[in-house]
């Protein structure tokens, strides 16, 4: 007697499920009403990453800026670190009550702690309460995305028509990307509408509290969508999963699957995607000191150009097979990460530029600091340089009226404006990254669908997904801001002394990270992947 578990396999399902019921027309709505759902959850998550600068001195004491960053990376890579709990939870309730409920259920929870986290007052307001509530609605968003992402994906495929996986759950992955481009747009027309100043006071908050009219639409329109046919074909039967925590994880061949998913793909295709986006905005605005919008709009142009190359990479998958892309992206981060990187920092590096010194300028202003006798010598100082670069720093120093009180350090905010050619050529060297980030990330979701039975694939694919993107992925920024941190300060403490730098281009360190762990994968990958999942064959 065969004691093997009897899945109904989705060639089953789909040859008893009605023509009408997986049409273009449907197919078409499922991928429209699941793709805006998942790209708001996206924007939701990622407006706190691409506010980081300016959040680490609302919710952090401001005398120690680089800690203050850290911090609030932290915060931000926290998210991350959850998503793996998220993704058992959500998964589970998706394997076994529908996969419909379980994502309207995410998407309510991220849009309300995005909402919550644009009210909350600041560090000089409710002290550490400030970055206490923000940490723990960090830690709900990282939940409600830990169970979006699975549900979304696998809702799409279970409508896909076979061969067409790849293509079709491809939209999903534009989302991710497109909602990082929506989060960027937001930010720089808020800004531009209420000023620079009124930004960083209180403007940064409007696209928080944004977010509940975004999600209240997308609740409404998904409430309107219906359960996957797959699986309630499978539910009618009576056999879904009755423990899928224990089926996907308990079970050696199930685990196996797991494990090989998270090491030979999701944990190198992780690094590449926060690399090419997130880590790239941080070194433009950090190590470059490009200007806020300009920056912006490096990285936003980038992630329109490339979006389509989802699409493009996901229905080549569908052809050749998911494993070759996926780890070429990797290989080619690896392989030019540095490069690309030494030359970003070449575009904005002052000293090999020619200075203009008759237009440098410096306007000297002085004020009372409100509601003391202390004052705040405010300096801006503003430079042109041959080829078009601007540079502006603006310093300010507070002067106590006590003059035995020691100065505290002054304020100091860097800003270069690039030429025309540098901005264009700074797209292009983003535009490269991210194009990587289409070739690992466009055919994942169909490649991670496909290596796991229906009953179950909510709960299995999202673990590997969430901890490769979440946890490896998700510390990349503060992982690599960390190396260069220490990197720098070990060439300091050398200069203090007299001695040559300890490392020669510590902006370059950060690096370090992303590639050793795409390597890693790529390795795994490259040994045990087979280039068409077997879920394929068994459908």
């Amino acid at each position: 007697m065969n004691s093997k578990p009897q899945y109904l396999t989705e060639k089953m399902i789909v040859e008893q499920t009605p023509k009408s019921e997986a049409g273009t027309k449907t197919l078409l709505s499922v991928i429209g009403a699941s793709s805006l759902g998942t790209l708001i959850e996206w924007y939701d998550f990622y407006i706190f990453g691409s506010l980081a600068a300016i959040l680490s001195t609302q919710f952090f004491p401001k005398d120690n800026p680089t800690a203050a960053l850290l911090s609030t990376l932290a915060t931000f890579a926290a998210g991350f670190i959850v998503r793996p709990f998220g993704a058992l939870v959500f998964g589970r309730l998706g394997d076994l009550v529908g996969r419909k409920y379980t994502f309207l259920v995410t998407l309510v929870l991220m849009g309300g702690s995005t909402f919550f986290i644009g009210l909350i007052p600041g560090y000089e307001t409710i002290g550490f309460w400030a970055p206490l509530l923000v940490l723990l609605l960090r830690l709900i968003q990282g939940l409600a995305l830990g169970g979006e992402y699975g549900g979304a994906a696998t809702y799409v495929a279970e409508y896909a028509p076979k061969g067409r996986r790849g293509y079709y759950t491809s939209f999903i992955q534009t989302t991710a990307t497109l909602g990082l481009f929506v989060s960027l747009g937001v930010i720089v027309a808020t800004r531009q509408v209420v000023g620079v100043e009124d930004f960083a006071k209180w403007g940064w908050r409007i696209p928080f509290v944004l977010s509940a009219l975004l999600v209240g639409v997308s609740i409404y329109i998904r409430l309107k969508m219906s359960e996957s046919p797959v699986f309630t074909k499978l539910k009618s039967e009576g056999k879904t999963s009755k423990n899928p925590l224990a089926e996907s994880f308990g079970k050696r061949e199930n685990l196996k699957m797991v494990l090989l998913a998270l090491f030979g793909a999701t944990m190198g295709q992780g690094v590449i995607w926060y690399t090419g986006q997130f880590y790239a905005l941080s070194f433009i605005q950090k190590a470059c000191n490009v200007e806020f919008v300009q920056s912006n709009i490096v990285v936003a142009v980038a992630l329109l150009i490339a979006t389509p190359f989802f699409v493009i990479f996901g229905g080549l998958s569908d052809k050749i097979g998911r494993k070759g892309i996926m780890l070429a992206g990797m290989a080619l981060g690896i392989l030019t990460y540095r490069p690309i990187y030494e030359k970003m920092y070449s575009l904005t590096d002052l000293k090999a530029k020619q200075e203009l010194t008759e237009q440098t300028k410096v306007d000297v202003k002085k004020a009372l600091v409100a509601n003391t006798a202390d004052s705040l010598i405010t300096t801006t100082t503003t430079k042109a340089f041959a080829d078009g670069t601007a540079y502006k720093e603006v310093s300010k120093q507070t002067v106590p009226a006590d003059a035995s009180v020691e100065k505290p350090k002054p304020e100091v905010v860097k800003s270069v404006t690039m030429s025309t050619g540098d901005l264009m050529m700074m797209i292009f060297l983003v535009l490269l990254q991210v194009l990587y980030v289409t070739m690992v990330y466009g055919p994942i979701a169909a490649f991670l669908v496909e290596l796991f039975p229906t009953r179950i694939r909510y709960t299995s694919m999202s673990l590997p997904y969430h901890i490769g993107n979440g946890v490896f992925g998700g510390l990349v920024p503060f992982i690599a801001t960390a190396l260069v941190a220490t990197a720098t300060k070990a060439n300091e403490t050398a200069a203090a002394a007299g001695v040559a730098p300890v490392v020669s281009k510590a902006y370059l360190e950060g690096l370090w990270y992303p590639i050793i762990v795409a390597s890693v994968s790529f390795i795994i990958g490259l040994l045990y992947l087979s280039n068409r999942a077997k879920a394929v064959e068994r459908d």
